[in-house]
């Protein structure tokens, strides 16, 4: 996919007060123009990139689901990120800690500016899987004439209190390193991310994926270390390609999440959607259990469950393509 700078000249009013200026929107488009292609929206969870053919490669790419030879795709870094939108690690008048909050109606505002810098007047196809649900729902709700239809994975209408709870352990998690609000550099609050990362990855996977794939081969250990390891793995694998700031600011944008603020309560504002709506969850997903999947199918106008299994948890969303694929064929004529 092909990737592009989009430099907003002037402020960006913040729900929760403040503002950024002249704001750095960077994304990944299939081609250069969307002009006689459907578009293809799919707004990317907390840690990722632009580029969902990377982190999505199952289902982005010539000849896949998303398929970036047939349609106009498109994906957006979302504010507060370290991967070139603006963010506490490159915003000159307000870096690191001093860093605004950031809303999931902010995200979305960034989104609607670059939508209308590119002409697109409407998305054929919005799809968001864990925040990148909170993006799409928010949108759909707030800017129902865009949206045609609508994908939401593993995903919620409200953050829930178990979900805001184990953010929270997180950055106080990295709190705990002195290094982070010492703000020398980038490099601060590396050991604190490392282990937020690590409590993480338990809320995203569950029992079942860690015994399939983290149990001891040696039937006669005396200390178990598979397990220990690989956390310590994938804490330093997010160290190596984020930072502290950005993570601590988008887990607290994480917990604004709430579609019915202002809007007269939650199913007030689901009956706002008026797009065509797929609801996927997990059946094995702790961090976004099926209810809430379930809730906002049988809130929207036009929603539909569907429910995949999966040993993997929340990361069921990445990792399943085939039964994504499967579930959204079936609904979308666009896919056949």
């Amino acid at each position: 996919m092909l990737e592009r700078n989009y430099i907003h000249k002037g402020k960006l009013n913040l729900e929760a007060g403040g503002e950024l200026e002249d704001i750095n929107i960077r994304y990944h488009i299939s081609c250069e123009s969307p002009v006689g292609k459907k578009v293809i929206w799919i707004c990317h969870a907390l840690t990722a990139n632009s580029d969902p053919s990377e982190w999505w490669d199952t289902l982005c790419g010539p000849g896949l689901l998303f398929d970036t030879d047939k349609y106009f795709v498109i994906c957006a870094n979302i504010l507060g990120s370290c991967y070139g939108t603006t963010g506490p690690s490159n915003y000159a008048k307000a870096p690191m800690r001093r860093f605004p909050l950031v809303t999931i109606r902010d995200l979305v505002a960034a989104h609607e500016l670059l939508r209308k810098h590119l002409g697109i007047e409407t998305i054929d196809f919005l799809v968001g899987g864990s925040n990148g649900g909170f993006q799409s729902i928010e949108w759909a709700v707030s800017h129902p004439q865009v949206v045609r239809n609508l994908c939401l994975l593993a995903t919620s209408a409200v953050v829930s209190p178990w979900c805001t709870a184990t953010l929270e352990a997180q950055r106080m998690a990295i709190l705990a390193d002195p290094t982070f609000d010492e703000q020398k550099d980038l490099h601060g609050g590396a050991a604190g991310l490392a282990a937020a990362r690590s409590m993480a990855l338990t809320t995203y996977r569950n029992y079942e994926g860690y015994v399939a794939t983290q149990f001891e081969t040696d039937e006669n250990f005396l200390l178990a270390h598979r397990a220990v390891t690989y956390q310590q793995y994938q804490g330093q694998k997010l160290v190596n390609r984020f930072d502290a700031y950005s993570y601590f600011s988008l887990t607290l944008g994480v917990d604004t999440h709430n579609i019915g603020r202002g809007r007269g309560g939650i199913e007030e504002a689901l009956k706002k959607i008026t797009a065509r709506t797929l609801c996927i969850g997990i059946d094995s997903d702790i961090l976004f259990p099926v209810e809430e999947s379930a809730r906002i199918a049988d809130g929207v106008p036009h929603g539909v469950l569907e429910v995949i299994s999966s040993d993997f948890g929340h990361d069921g969303f990445l990792l399943e393509y085939q039964q994504i694929g499967e579930a959204i064929r079936k609904q979308y004529e666009l896919f056949n």
